[in-house]
């Protein structure tokens, strides 16, 4: 079993706040901007949290509101201090970070973040002197101003502002960065003059930048460790720079081998010369290259002895080179990642199940590309073996990684700074989920992942904690993605929890979300049917506030729709079957939205089908049950008194349909119409006395011992109909099924039956004059 330990103090009081920033840490100014409390200072590690939790929730968590003053809270140093931020994709704007210019940043990640431009680059200017890490992964119009052609208000009608690429500004002044990536920085921006300034250098990203002369890193040969040239098409001349570099510990000139035409092949040649020459070499990406020559061993020998990390027994003949195993060796999506003797600790491939962990856990924060693909491998797995390390799959470890992170190295490293972004390592298909939230790629693969995961054989594995995740990113999907293959995946993986319990704490949430897949004018039939059964299971079983929440969002009126339609197509299928089946469960003991079915023409649907389906008989169960809540509400119940529908509530009770069932349950309906008394008979035909003896006859022609398809959450609509006089046919009814239930599942309902005071009611019937012998006997 996995662990279930709570969340750190840290994290429930970080989320709180955020969550009541006005209840706790601020207070509006002008009823609309956030202002910190006066007497308030909070260092950076609280600070630092706050900022990063807040990026999170904004971006997974729907009902979340972001606050567009938040980061002024961040702008004094003298109240607030931060330190290590990680910013994302369209949360952030070029005004947060003016907000923040004050501060004395040490590490700013900056990922996909869009909506920069030039300003931000002043703004970064303001950190140029405490900086150590920065990462503008692309973040494509931070070169970018805009420029108004007319230079005047007026103008701007006629011509709207342009893009203008800015090239004058380097990083110069930056005397303590270390560690920069400009990953997918955009085409123009001289990379040369950008960097010369900076003095040492220890990592560089420069990930799909094209260069053709990248002599210049030669500058940094003495101080860089880590470089990545993902996607960047190599030459010979490149080949040459990088064996220069030989302080070289991490390098990835890793590619996406399906994203466009590489000129470059991998020989056996270079890689002796990394070997030979980048001797503290530890971790290599060759990821997505086709060699251009046999680099194996012969096959007889690569198949001899069990299978080693050894250098010495490489099957990669290069690699016999290495002084000791790498940590990390990048081969996915190339043939030698299916070889047997591969001289590194932790190997990315597609060739097993721990090959393609490794790729998931490498590639999720920066390449979605690979990452999807991995992720379609590790369904594979999962859908056709069992995944060993469901663990690593699925959960998000909550150990965190080093202060220092960067995204140049696998976490398995002690030496090279790690992934950055994933302050908590591994992850993978929910961090993936969750980092890659807008990509269909990644919420195709993971979501059909994640169905296999979660089903019942890996069940035991998993803590309420990591379930609770997957049902987060799971209902992420839903609200990103209309699409039918997102959609159709992560109403499945719904179907593998315990329903309504382990869905409660995103009650409103889900059931929002499946009322709008269920309102679309165009649906998928499979879909449809999947998302009813949900919504039917999520009403089932749980407190009445919760159904009428539930019925406030238009359920019941959904619900019938759906019928409407199957009416319309003269289909009874199991969505007719489970929305009927969902009105019965959303209508116990909640007058309101029994109300809702009777003013939304429910009546007339339920005529309707029993006319153009007389032998569905889970049906016609399901439709009796509704209307037997309908019928317990005392107000309503004037609605029912007309001759039609007597007329029919009285011939169901000789219906054989379900066993007993049907009549049971029209027997129930009009067994609380009685109740009301002769006077609220208002109708003519069919006589009180008439139906009165139909019901006696029903009911004595039921088998006392009837196993039922039914189940009581409360006998109190039962209960009622003992303590009067007016009905004694109601009152052998309510004495019957009690009866009938207690005795066949008595460990369920002589415990209920006791709790809610029916025993005294029962004695107290036995002494009543109206009541007829054989309703005694029952009750004794």
């Amino acid at each position: 079993m996995a662990s279930d330990s709570p969340e750190t103090l840290m994290a429930l009081c970080t989320d709180y706040c955020l969550r009541n920033l006005e209840g706790t840490l601020c207070y509006l100014l002008d009823n609309e901007t956030l202002r910190l409390h006066p007497d308030i200072f909070l260092p950076s590690e609280i600070c630092d949290k706050l900022v990063n939790e807040y990026v999170e929730l904004v971006k997974t968590d729907s009902i979340f509101e972001p606050h567009e003053s938040f980061f002024t809270l961040f702008s004094d140093p003298r109240s607030t201090r931060l330190a290590r931020i990680h910013l994302r994709e369209q949360i952030v704007q070029d005004q947060d970070l003016e907000a923040i210019r004050k501060q004395d940043l040490v590490e700013l990640y900056l990922t996909n973040c869009e909506k920069l431009t030039a300003k931000s680059l002043q703004t970064l200017v303001s950190f140029s002197h405490t900086l150590i890490s920065l990462s503008l992964f692309g973040c494509c119009n931070i070169f970018y101003e805009e420029e108004n052609p007319g230079g005047c208000e007026d103008d701007c009608l006629v011509n709207p502002t342009r893009q203008v690429l800015v090239k004058d500004f380097t990083f110069e002044g930056f005397s303590r960065l270390r560690f920069l990536n400009l990953g997918r920085l955009i085409e123009g921006v001289n990379v040369e003059t950008l960097l010369r300034p900076l003095a040492s250098l220890a990592a560089l990203d420069l990930s799909g930048i094209q260069l053709n002369d990248v002599g210049f890193l030669t500058q940094w040969k003495d101080s860089l460790v880590s470089l990545v040239l993902y996607n960047m098409d190599l030459s010979e001349e490149h080949i040459q720079v990088i064996a220069e570099l030989r302080k070289l510990r991490h390098l990835d000139i890793s590619r996406d081998h399906l994203s466009s035409y590489y000129k470059f092949k991998l020989t056996r040649r270079v890689l002796n010369l990394f070997v030979e020459n980048l001797v503290n070499l530890t971790s290599l990406d060759i990821s997505g290259h086709t060699m251009l020559e046999n680099c194996t061993i012969p096959s007889m020998e690569e198949k001899m002895g069990q299978t080693s990390i050894e250098p010495a027994k490489s099957s990669i003949a290069p690699f016999r080179g290495l002084k000791r195993p790498l940590q990390f060796l990048g081969l996915f999506e190339t043939s030698l990642c299916r070889l047997t003797h591969i001289p590194a600790y932790k190997v990315s491939g597609d060739k097993n199940e721990e090959q393609v962990l490794n790729a998931i856990e490498a590639y999720t924060e920066h390449r979605p590309e690979i990452t999807s693909r991995a992720i379609n491998l590790l369904f594979d797995i999962a859908r056709i073996e069992r995944c060993s390390q469901l663990l690593r799959a699925l959960q998000a470890i909550l150990d965190k990684v080093p202060v220092v992170q960067w995204n140049w190295a696998p976490s398995c490293h002690k030496h090279v700074p790690a992934m950055p972004g994933l302050r908590f390592l591994a992850g993978l298909v929910i961090t993936a989920l969750k980092c890659h939230k807008d990509d269909k790629n990644i919420q195709v693969t993971g979501s059909a992942a994640l169905f296999y995961l979660t089903n019942s054989e890996y069940r035991m594995e998993q803590s309420v904690k990591l379930r609770r995740q997957v049902i987060q990113v799971v209902l992420n999907g839903m609200e990103s993605y209309q699409e039918v293959t997102v959609q159709r995946n992560c109403c499945l993986t719904l179907c593998n929890f315990s329903i309504p319990e382990e869905l409660e704490f995103q009650y409103r949430r889900v059931n929002e979300l499946l009322l709008n897949i269920l309102n679309q004018s165009r649906q998928d039939e499979s879909i449809q049917r999947i998302a009813v059964h949900l919504c039917n299971a999520l009403v089932c079983q749980v407190d009445n506030d919760h159904k009428e929440a539930v019925g406030k969002m238009g359920f019941v009126m959904t619900m019938l729709k759906l019928i409407q339609k199957k009416l319309a197509d003269k289909t009874c299928d199991q969505v007719m079957e489970f929305s009927w089946s969902a009105l019965w469960n959303i209508t116990d003991e909640t007058p309101d939205n029994c109300e809702m079915f009777l003013n939304y023409s429910g009546m007339k649907l339920f005529l309707e089908c029993l006319k153009e389906f007389p032998e569905k008989q889970e049906l016609h169960r399901n439709m009796l049950g509704l209307l037997g809540n309908v019928a317990e509400v005392k107000e309503l119940r004037p609605q029912l008194m007309t001759s039609q529908f007597i007329s029919v509530f009285s011939n169901l009770l000789e219906s054989k349909a379900d066993g007993i069932e049907v009549s049971y349950n029209a027997c129930g309906v009009l067994s609380h119409i009685m109740f009301d008394g002769p006077e609220a008979w208002g109708i003519c035909e069919p006589h009180r006395e008439e139906v009165v003896k139909r019901m006696w006859a029903a009911i004595q022609s039921w088998d006392i011992n009837s196993r039922r398809n039914i189940n009581y959450r409360s006998f109190e609509p039962i209960l009622r109909l003992l303590p009067q006089g007016i009905s004694p046919v109601s009152q052998h009814w309510a004495t019957w099924a009690l009866y009938n239930l207690v005795s066949v599942y008595p460990d369920k309902y002589c415990p209920l039956l006791i709790k809610e005071g029916g025993i005294p009611l029962l004695k107290d019937m036995i002494k009543m004059a109206s009541a007829r012998q054989e309703t005694k006997e029952m009750a004794r």
